[in-house]
Order: structure tokens, then C-alpha cells, then sequence
């Protein structure tokens, strides 16, 4: 399940009819250029040589290896059914597969040229034009046209990940202007104007090969590559087991200004493994050369061997300024026995976060109280001003609390105050129907008593959850815990197939459409979805609406500021705990740019230290 993600970018197209229909008078103007911005201006110039996160002398060579926890059984990473490898994931650092446009890490959301050398954005974003980098070209060697676009957009909206399918049937009209020059135009929304936000996420889709492609069934599972204009190949596949790539010779897009530091490698490899116990013992024996600890306290005492203390792998801590995102055991609100909020919120009092993190890691984590943790985006303190003004047409429908009173979670760590907190719980239930008869929790009306089954992939979720059932026992609750491996966890986790679960929705400095395909009704019930809680409400719709809309930066953290608070007091989840740190050990081989907090780690950054040997030696 471990993704990566990075992006791609292009150069300049001479005059073509696209940029002759953008000067007529019946156009919204738009002019040509070399970017775009979601909210306010590009950071970096029309000649930048390079991102300021990067070293644009980083060596080429060498290889680095990485390590998956789970497996893959297929090599299509454009559909729902099955599980890609790392490295073709579309939420990877891709390295087979390239975007219209490639997004910098170091601003909210600003997108440069790739594949689309230049674009042509009207001004109320009504369309958008790609000019294609004259260069661009495939594996195999033929040029990336219009006609791929073209192909690429209809695959993906009829086909594609249920998140691809809602942002690009946003489309009204797509139209070839030339041999290298791509219009949309998109349909205008039901109130009017058109959705600000989908210019730029057409400019992310992915081009894929309408040559290679045509009448190739892309819904079955399958072990052939489809052809991709990355940096990379595919070199060697063994299903289930490892996946290796090669850096391309001929690979088109090498001196473009976005790519210039990145993709340093040789060969990019990836070896999975069956647990984290398995792999943790695998690096330790060099069998890969870069690990993420996940556990703080495994850092603090499974990194004591020899090559730690003889310098042979470095060990770097540092904390980030990026989203944390919420992770956190997700009610299924599909199922009767969570449809109740005062349900949901009598469970939460029975999670006891203090006493977890004091006894099982060493209080090296703080609590999540936000969809969007460690951000300025995340709502703080008593409601007010325009977030107040926001929500207050929705007033009768909204807990009078949200309103009155700053959200905070139920504190544990000692007997008395779980005591108090389960005395609440049991209230709660109480008024919802539950009461405790022969220490069993039983519906009043269906007397069915209260029991439900926790699905989990990551057996160190075991621990936590197993604590959460020990508790949810004094209110005579029953929960059982089942772990699965990474492929059955998705199956069931595609088709809504649980009661309850641990999952982690991230987010970016940008929110956008993305939380629709989160939280919104219209996704709810459509298999592959990423709104777990099974979230139906008019107000959250609304909420979605305003953040993919919103016409500037201040607008937009208003509306995530409201988005959090109802989503927060609707109780869909019980949110976990994250750190703002990350741990990462490996074998010292490898040079990397300056780690910036705002920035993060992208493994296309670094590059190999060690001598390069003579083919012929």
C-alpha cells in the first residue's frame, strides 16, 4: 500500500490556430503561457532553469532500491480492479508515466509545462488549450500528438479511477485544434460560472499512448506494460515480488527546466515483502537501501546495529510543515448501527488516545483534533466571523454546539476521567436506544444486540484497535478485530464491504474537488470511492462545493475551516494521532538536496554517491 508521487513537465509550440480562435472577440480572453496558478501567482519565472529544491548537478547514475509492504497483480494503474506496484501508482513519483503539466512542491498549487509546452487558460477558466512540446515523445519512439490527448481524456473519464471519471466529466467539448494543439471547454455549473479548479486538474491527467492502446481491453488484470514518455521503462517484472525500472537513454523531457536535478537513477527498484517486521529485518541486512519508520519507537530502539553505529546508514529525523491528513477508525454510516451521530460520538468517548500513547509510544504522538492537521487550514477555536457567517444558513440543521462551543476530543489517560467519559458514552447511547442489559448493549426496539467487526491490512493497527475493543467492553459492546492482507483489505474496502476500519485521507496546501470524492452524497455509494463513512448531507455538498470554488487563498480557508468543523462535530470518525516528524534511515550511498519542511522528501531528488565502475572491469 506504500505510494509515492511526483509529477512531469514540456517546452514551445509555434503559431497554430488555437492561439488565432483565442483572439476572437466571442472568447473569454486568455493569453499563452508557461503556467498556471490555482490562487494568485506563479513563484517561479518563464525562464526558471530549475526548482529551488532540486540540485541541478546532481550526478546520473547507480541504482537505489526501495521496499513495499504487500503485493501487485497488475501493471495498469488506470482502472479500479487490481494493485499496481510502486512506481506505476498514480500516486507515486511517477516514473513510466507523465501529466500535460507538473506540479512544484513548494507552492500551494501551481502547475509548469510538460508534455503541454505552453497552455491558453480563458479568464473565467471556461476552456483551456495545451500546446504540445514539439519533442515529446514516447517509449518507442513516436510523437505525443493531439490525438493522445484526445484519446486519453475519453479513456480515463469512461474508465478510469472514480476520482478521474467525476473531475474530467467536468468536459463539454473537446476539440483538435492541430497536430499538437488540444481546447477544452467545460460545462458551466448549475449556479453559474465555471469550476475554477478544473483547468488545473485536467492539466494533471494523465497522456497515454492511443496507439499502443486502441482496442486493448484496459479493464482486465495484466502483466503487460502499457507504454508510457517517462524517464523510465520497465526493465524486469516478478509478480507479487519486485519490479525494477531503467532510466531511459533517449528519454525526451531530460533538460527541461522541471526535470533538471530529478530522476538521477539508473534503476529504480522495488522489493516487497510480507510484513513490517520482515522488511525491518531486510534492511537491516542491506537488501534495500532506504526505509520510512512509521513507528517512532521502533526508531528510538530497532536502529541500534552495527552499520548505525559505524556509519555505514544514516539516520535523519526532521520535522515537516505539511498536512499530517486525517487517519483515524472510520464508521461506516451505511450500516444502521452507526447511522446515529450520538451513536458515533458515545464510541469516541470510549477511545482512550492519553493512555495509548503514554503506554504503547512513549507519548511520541499528538492527537489529530483536524481534517487538516498541521496546517493553517485546519479550524481553530470558537466559531466566528466569516466561517460563522458561512455556516449559519445551515444553522437548524448543524449541532447548536458547532456554534457555541471550540471542538475538542474526549481526554482520557487516567480511571477517573474514563469514567466520566463512559458514563457519558452510555447517556449517549441511551438516548439513541442502547441500554446496557446483563452486561450487553441492546437495541430497545430490535433488541440486537450492539456488535460490529473492525477490518484492518496493517498488523500494527492491531494493537490500537484491540485496546479500543477492550474499552468498548465496559460498554457491552462487542467488537471483533480482523486483519487481511493488503489485497482482500482493498477488495473490501472498494465494495464498502465493513463496519468499521482504519484509514488515512490525505490532503494537500490546496484542497479542492478531491474533497467532494471524500465526503460528497454523489460518491457515497460508487464502488472504488474514497468517501469510507458513507457521508450523505446537503451541507457537506455544499461545504465541497464552496472549497473547489473558492476565486481566492482567503476564501478558500474559510470554506475548509467550515468543511472541518462539520465534519468534525458529524462524528464520522474517531481521529487517530499523527507526529509531524519523519524517520528515515539509509544505507550512506546517496546524496539529497537540503530537506525543507515545506517541501518534504522526493526520492527523484537524490542521487548515487558511490564510484562508478567500468562496464568492461
Amino acid at each position: 500500500m506504500t505510494r509515492f508521487f511526483f509529477l512531469v513537465m514540456l517546452a514551445a509550440i509555434f503559431c497554430h490556430p488555437a492561439t488565432r480562435a483565442t483572439q476572437d472577440s466571442s472568447f473569454p480572453k486568455a493569453q499563452e503561457t508557461y503556467g498556471i496558478a490555482m490562487h494568485g501567482d506563479l513563484k517561479y519565472p518563464e525562464d526558471f532553469q530549475h526548482f529551488d529544491y532540486v540540485n541541478p548537478q546532481a550526478p546520473k547514475g547507480g541504482k537505489i532500491k526501495f521496499s513495499v509492504v504487500g503485493t501487485y497483480n497488475t501493471l495498469n494503474p488506470f482502472v479500479i480492479k487490481g494493485t499496481p506496484p510502486a512506481g506505476l501508482s498514480l500516486y507515486s513519483e511517477r516514473l513510466v508515466y507523465e501529466c500535460l503539466m507538473v506540479r512544484s512542491a513548494d507552492e500551494p498549487f501551481s502547475l509548469y509545462g510538460m508534455i503541454a509546452e505552453t497552455v491558453e487558460m480563458a479568464s473565467d477558466r471556461s476552456f483551456i488549450i495545451f500546446n504540445l512540446n514539439p519533442k515529446a515523445k514516447w517509449a518507442d519512439g513516436q510523437p505525443v500528438t493531439a490525438e493522445d490527448v484526445i484519446f486519453s481524456h475519453a479513456t480515463l473519464k469512461e474508465k478510469g479511477m472514480p476520482n478521474l471519471q467525476m473531475f474530467y466529466s467536468k468536459v463539454d467539448r473537446v476539440e483538435k485544434l492541430s497536430e499538437r494543439s488540444v481546447k477544452f471547454t467545460f460545462k458551466q455549473q448549475p449556479q453559474g460560472g465555471y469550476d475554477p479548479e478544473a483547468p488545473l486538474l485536467l492539466a494533471l491527467m494523465t497522456v497515454l499512448p492511443k496507439h499502443a492502446l486502441q482496442g486493448r481491453d484496459l479493464e482486465k488484470l495484466t502483466m503487460e506494460p502499457i507504454l508510457g514518455s517517462g524517464p523510465y521503462v520497465i526493465a524486469d517484472v516478478k509478480p507479487g515480488h519486485s519490479i525494477r525500472y531503467k532510466r531511459r537513454p533517449d528519454y525526451w523531457g531530460a533538460d527541461l527546466s522541471v526535470n533538471r536535478g530529478r530522476f538521477n537513477f539508473d534503476e529504480v527498484h522495488f522489493e516487497y515483502y510480507r510484513n513490517a517486521k520482515v522488511e525491518l529485518e531486510a534492511f537491516k541486512a542491506g537488501q534495500f537501501d532506504v526505509r520510512s519508520e512509521q513507528n517512532p519507537l521502533k526508531w528510538q530502539h530497532a536502529y541500534d546495529f552495527v552499520p548505525v553505529k559505524d556509519g555505514r546508514v544514516v539516520k535523519i529525523t526532521y520535522e515537516h510543515s505539511r498536512p499530517v491528513g486525517m487517519r483515524g477508525f472510520v464508521f461506516n454510516t451505511r450500516k444502521e448501527l452507526f447511522a446515529d451521530v450520538r451513536v458515533r460520538q458515545a464510541l469516541t468517548y470510549a477511545f482512550d488516545f492519553e493512555w495509548l500513547n503514554r503506554t504503547l509510544f512513549q507519548d511520541a504522538y499528538q492527537r489529530t483534533e483536524s481534517y487538516f492537521a498541521n496546517t493553517t487550514l485546519g479550524c481553530r477555536g470558537i466559531l466566528q466571523g466569516e466561517e460563522r457567517r458561512l455556516l449559519l444558513p445551515y444553522r437548524a440543521e448543524l449541532p447548536a454546539s458547532l456554534f457555541q462551543e471550540e471542538f475538542h476530543l474526549p481526554r482520557g489517560g487516567d480511571q477517573k476521567q474514563m469514567r466520566d467519559n463512559l458514563k457519558k458514552a452510555i447517556q449517549l447511547l441511551k438516548e439513541a436506544g442502547w441500554e446496557i442489559e446483563a452486561g450487553r448493549l441492546v437495541n430497545q426496539k430490535t433488541r440486537r444486540p450492539f456488535k460490529f467487526e473492525i477490518l484492518l491490512y496493517r498488523p500494527e493497527d492491531e494493537r490500537v484497535a484491540l485496546a479500543f475493543a477492550r474499552n468498548l467492553k465496559h460498554l457491552g459492546i462487542v467488537a471483533t478485530v480482523r486483519a487481511l492482507d493488503s489485497a482482500q483489505f482493498e477488495n473490501r474496502m472498494t465494495h464498502y464491504d465493513y463496519d468499521m476500519t482504519i484509514w488515512m485521507w490525505g490532503h494537500t496546501m490546496s484542497p479542492g474537488n478531491e474533497q467532494k470524492f471524500y465526503w460528497g452524497s454523489q460518491e457515497a455509494d460508487k464502488p472504488g470511492g474514497h468517501n469510507y463513512p458513507g457521508i450523505k448531507s446537503k451541507i457537506i455538498d455544499a461545504l465541497c462545493e464552496k472549497v473547489a470554488t473558492a476565486q481566492d487563498r482567503t476564501h478558500l480557508t474559510t470554506a475548509v475551516h467550515a468543511l472541518d468543523r462539520v465534519l468534525l462535530w458529524g462524528y464520522y470518525t474517531i481521529p487517530l494521532y499523527h507526529t509531524n516528524k519523519i524517520y528515515l534511515a539509509y544505507w550512506n550511498k546517496f546524496g539529497h538536496p537540503e530537506i525543507k519542511p515545506d517541501v518534504g522528501i522526493y526520492f527523484s531528488h537524490w542521487w548515487s554517491t558511490e564510484k562508478r565502475q567500468d562496464k568492461d572491469s
